[in-house]
């Protein structure tokens, strides 16, 4: 209750700026009417949807339409309320410091000076309207190859040069385009990598949401095959069964797509993969993930047969989990690829330069590569979306890594 108070407030506060920006600019009132009844129908909505909102049966259309609704106005409608109360403030201070000094400058509102600060607001708010837009018509499907080199001293000398693909977050569930879907795996196979690797999440909750995408998917092609784990959604946790024999059900019919597309689930175990006398490790453990998520990855039963001086490559889908048990185990995890926070769908990325999204208050590890120990770890941003049926600026992943001998010193 103490949140929906919050949001409340901030709408409040944020319609009433943006509210006012607009009557500076525009002339008569007959608009006024329009503008409150679009707003009330478009927070009721959301409201409405939240108290209906039953995660057991999935995130039907009309929730993620009213989500998307919120996000496309109401982000905007922030830039302009922070524009207009942080000319509020710098008038406050004026006016305090007037009178502490005694100053007769009274400074009155001028009307022009409120136009031009509401022009300016109303720009800036275009940005991210017109992005977020382009984000739930284009930008779910605006697939990226990220490539990384990772050099490591102990590399077999075997795998110098082996290529990974990893992706993650499928979330099938949710598309909506199956000619977009195709485009991304054609552009998986166009890497021709040694192996592929999925680290979860290939549903929502229910296996059935894959079976329109299965023969798309049987289509990945790799030299050392396909390998995957199960992400949090796959479990089918989040859906209220009628027995626990129909929830089992569903994860083994999960797993059998799974199998039908190539995919060699790890279960807490592990693969070898070997050139002559050198091998790798890939290790699969179920997910672990932080705070109420599930904790079924089991680091010691998936390495049970190995050794300290194998070359490891973990699949664990939360990046939780590396800071929690993997960087300070026991064994020298030298890769962990992971997924799960799909870097929120919303942020800002300058290649090279300059990275944020909100999930980062979430998670230290979000999006990309990260080294702590001498190992590292890859939090793949998600190849689909869930909930917000759009990216905006965190775009979907397709990552290539490759292995290199050595260290990276010229």
């Amino acid at each position: 209750m103490i949140r929906l108070l919050l949001f409340i407030l901030i709408v409040v506060l944020v319609d009433y700026y943006t509210f006012q920006s607009l009557r500076t600019l525009i002339k008569g009132n007959s608009w006024q009417l329009w503008y409150w009844l679009f707003t009330l129908g478009i927070v009721g909505n959301f409201i409405v949807q939240i108290f209906t909102f039953d995660r057991s049966n999935g995130i039907p259309f009309r929730f993620s339409l009213a989500l998307s609704l919120v996000i496309l106005f109401y982000v905007p409608k922030l830039i302009v309320g922070a524009t207009l109360l942080l000319e509020d403030v710098f008038r406050l201070g004026v006016f305090v410091s007037d009178k502490f000094s005694n100053s007769a400058t009274n400074t009155p509102v001028s009307y022009q000076r409120r136009k031009f600060i509401s022009q300016i607001a109303l720009g800036l708010a275009a940005i991210p309207f017109t992005s977020i837009l382009y984000g739930i018509f284009k930008g779910k499907y605006n697939f990226k190859v990220l490539k990384y080199t990772l050099h490591f001293e102990d590399l077999p000398a075997a795998f110098d040069g082996y290529q990974l693909t990893q992706i993650s977050d499928i979330h099938s569930g949710s598309f909506d385009d199956l000619n977009k879907v195709e485009y991304a795996i054609d552009l998986i196979n166009e890497q021709q990598s040694d192996v592929i690797l999925f680290t979860g999440d290939m549903v929502n909750n229910k296996a059935d949401e894959m079976v329109p995408y299965v023969d798309i998917f049987k289509k990945l092609k790799a030299k050392d095959g396909l390998y995957s784990v199960l992400g949090n959604h796959d479990y089918g946790d989040y859906v209220r069964w009628d027995t626990a024999e129909d929830k089992q059900k569903n994860l083994d019919a999960l797993k059998a797509i799974q199998k039908e597309i190539g995919f060699n689930l790890l279960l807490n175990e592990n693969r070898l993969i070997e050139r002559g006398q050198d091998r790798i490790a890939l290790i699969g453990v179920e997910n672990w993930g932080k705070g109420g998520f599930k904790k079924a990855g089991d680091l010691k039963k998936a390495t049970a047969n190995l050794n300290s001086q194998d070359f490891k490559v973990l699949l664990s889908h939360d990046p939780s989990h590396w800071d929690a048990e993997v960087v300070q185990d026991a064994y020298h995890y030298h890769l962990t690829l992971s997924g799960h926070t799909h870097g929120m769908q919303f942020g800002i990325e300058i290649p090279g330069w300059f990275k944020w999204s909100p999930v980062k208050w979430r998670y230290k590890q979000w999006a990309g590569i990260y080294e702590k120990l001498g190992q590292y770890i890859n939090v793949n941003r998600g190849f689909g979306y869930l909930a917000f049926p759009g990216r905006v600026g965190i775009w979907p992943e397709i990552t290539v890594i490759t292995l290199k001998k050595g260290n990276n010193i010229a």
